[in-house]
């Protein structure tokens, strides 16, 4: 059935009920009124005054619930302004009924009393049904309703059925009044078309969004806000509600419903995602790190600042935050002394590739948890800089592993990337040697190691979004690689939230974990930059080019978070999975690392290169490819 179908037939069924109600409690109120105040041995008025009466009472009905449209409202989600509607419609009907019967025989043996009988007995009919169908789906049947801010601005809301009712039901009982002036609704699929949910009228579908925001800009002079919220905020709906605001100049807002009320909030880039909210479960987290001393490296980074600030609300008793850079460091260091004083803080400025200086400092501050995110990881740079990257992403690795085993550490946790899988670029290949490594390293130790691979943070410095935001303000061109090109994409808080929860899954010692996060599908890059252009009220194509410039050095068209021959088995974290086996130890692993970072450290590229792609079994097309980077 299509949707304006059903919604005729839901809005016939509601409409059929208020109207025999009406003629019911007619009949019902004639009868009540001969009873208590007539003669009881006959009646004082004709036999078929009682069925005319009634039938004239649901005429005037009908012509009043159809003018207050009435009919229109959903029941699940009647609201305070529905119910002012239906008042108003019976006292309407009242107005229409009199004079009809007038007309008809000028209230001729009509028993007067029973139109006061009859108006509260169908008032409580009506509203018992509904508040029958509202403690169906919210277990609130008596919910009250209050004003909304004169100043709130006029917005048109886009969701689903469900959060749209949320949501409008979270404003009305906003302390200072809705933030919103709400002038209607569109719901994604259409179900609902020219209902009412709590109030306000289902104006269309999705499809329909631009067409409504034409007929309220006519209406009132200015177009109004478009807010999305539930499946609205989904990454398929988003761009459609982007492209229509955009295109009209209309500011683009989301809510999020939650307990302390529905949250109004600029659209966001994570937005873009349409991720779906996990259940945080911090109980396993907490267990792990309260009270434990944590050893961050890269801790001035987007992925290591994140991992402090999460784990630092958890109550360790210490946390060491080491950085090679000064101005990382501090920001980081000013963070944790500011916020959380009470903590153990060891701010340390040093290199991961300074073997002595890492191991003296964990030997120091004797860590039970090692968290190594520590690394360079700009594709097209470390096709140009092979030698750094080795230093850095392996060696550092390496370091970071035998400092772990030489405090006597717990815990040994490795951030590694996507493209660690089928590498092609100089940066992937390091990653994936770095599996390698501290699995080899590790080997027969008391340490319990997890290695995670991730895609792209969204935000982090580097990554398309700040650069893509950066093009934008300077009014274009927007720069994409190639029109076909995707990635995966992670919020922060979401990776780093994985990432620790894969952690506390590796407990038994001595074990090695490689674990993959679950990323959803993968983004279209040109589509994100689409995105990000509509976000700021711009048109694609018109406002700001897009220009394609071709794949840099070491750049796929798609990544992969697995090779083929990996198997992937479930674990018990929503959005972790482990890799099974993980199958990251080489033969000769360890002589080869140390070979490979003495012609790193003699930059000798010619050699590494070669060496590099062997050890993390890159094919000879692949090779060779690398060595004319290199070269290049």
């Amino acid at each position: 059935m299509k949707p304006i179908y059903e919604a005729r037939r839901a809005m016939s069924l509601t409409f059929g009920f208020d109207m025999i109600m009406a003629f019911i409690t007619m009949l019902a109120a004639i009868e009540m009124r001969w009873r208590l105040f007539g003669e009881f041995t006959s009646r004082p008025f004709p036999d078929h005054i009682p069925l005319t009466a009634s039938l004239i009472f649901m005429f005037s009905a009908m012509s009043a619930f159809l003018a207050f449209q009435v009919h229109r409202q959903v029941w699940r989600h009647v609201g305070w302004p529905d119910a002012l509607k239906i008042i108003q419609a019976v006292s309407f009907s009242a107005l229409i009924f009199i004079p009809m019967m007038f007309l008809w025989n000028r209230l001729d043996g009509f028993p007067r009393a029973s139109l006061l009988i009859a108006l509260p007995l169908w008032l409580t009919l009506l509203f018992s049904g509904r508040m029958l169908a509202l403690l169906r789906s919210t277990n609130r049947p008596f919910q009250l309703f209050r004003s909304r801010r004169k100043d709130a601005p006029r917005t048109i809301l886009v969701g689903d059925e469900n959060a749209l009712a949320e949501a409008l039901r979270q404003m009305e009982h906003a302390p200072e009044g809705s933030p919103l002036q709400v002038l209607g609704l569109i719901e994604i699929g259409g179900m609902e078309t020219g209902r009412i949910i709590r109030g306000m009228t289902v104006q269309g579908r999705l499809a329909d969004l631009g067409s409504r925001l034409d007929l309220l800009n006519a209406r009132y002079g200015t177009y109004p806000w478009v807010a999305a919220v539930g499946e609205a905020r989904a990454r398929e709906n988003m761009p459609a509600i982007l492209a229509a605001a955009s295109e009209r100049g209309c500011k683009v807002m989301s809510i999020a419903t939650a307990n302390e009320g529905a949250q109004l909030e600029k659209v966001r880039p994570a937005d873009l995602l349409g991720r779906r909210e996990r259940q945080v479960n911090l109980a396993p987290i907490e267990q792990l790190v309260s009270g434990a001393r944590l050893f961050i490296t890269g801790a001035g980074g987007t992925i290591g600042a994140e991992l402090v600030h999460q784990c630092a609300a958890l109550g360790p008793s210490q946390i060491t935050v080491y950085d090679s850079s000064e101005y990382n460091l501090y920001e980081i260091n000013y963070f944790l002394e500011s916020q959380y004083p009470e903590i153990d803080c060891h701010a340390v400025l040093g290199d991961v590739r300074d073997a002595v200086r890492l191991q003296d400092t964990m030997i120091e501050t004797q860590p039970d948890i090692v968290i190594h995110a520590a690394a360079l990881k700009h594709v097209p740079l470390m096709e140009a800089n092979p030698c750094e990257a080795i230093l850095t992403n392996i060696g550092g690795a390496a370091n970071a592993t035998r400092a772990a085993l030489a405090c006597n550490a717990k815990r040994f946790v490795l951030i590694s990337t996507d493209k660690a899988v089928e590498p092609n670029n100089v940066m992937g290949a390091t990653k994936r040697a770095s599996e390698i490594i501290v699995s080899d390293i590790a080997a027969g130790s008391n340490l319990a190691v997890s290695m995670v691979r991730f895609g792209n943070v969204l935000g982090s410095s580097g990554s398309v979004v700040p650069r893509f935001e950066q093009q934008i303000l300077s009014g274009g061109p927007v720069t994409v690689t190639d029109e076909h090109v995707t990635r995966y994409f992670m919020t922060v808080e979401e990776a780093v939230y994985l990432v620790l929860h894969a952690a506390a899954g590796q407990s038994a010692a001595g074990t090695t974990g490689l674990y993959v996060l679950d990323m959803g599908e993968p983004v279209k890059i040109q589509t994100l930059a689409e995105s990000l252009i509509r976000m700021k009220g711009l048109v694609p194509g018109m406002d700001i080019d897009i220009n394609h410039i071709g794949l840099r050095p070491g750049d796929k068209l798609h990544e992969t978070l697995t090779y083929d021959d990996e198997h992937l088995s479930g674990t018990n974290i929503d959005g972790v999975s482990k890799v099974a086996p993980p199958d990251t130890v080489q033969p000769n692993s360890e002589l080869a690392v140390e070979t490979l970072l003495k012609l790193a450290q003699a930059r000798d590229t010619a050699k590494a290169m070669p060496l590099l792609c062997q050890l993390v079994g890159m094919t000879e097309a692949e090779e060779e490819a690398a060595k004319r980077a290199s070269i290049g």
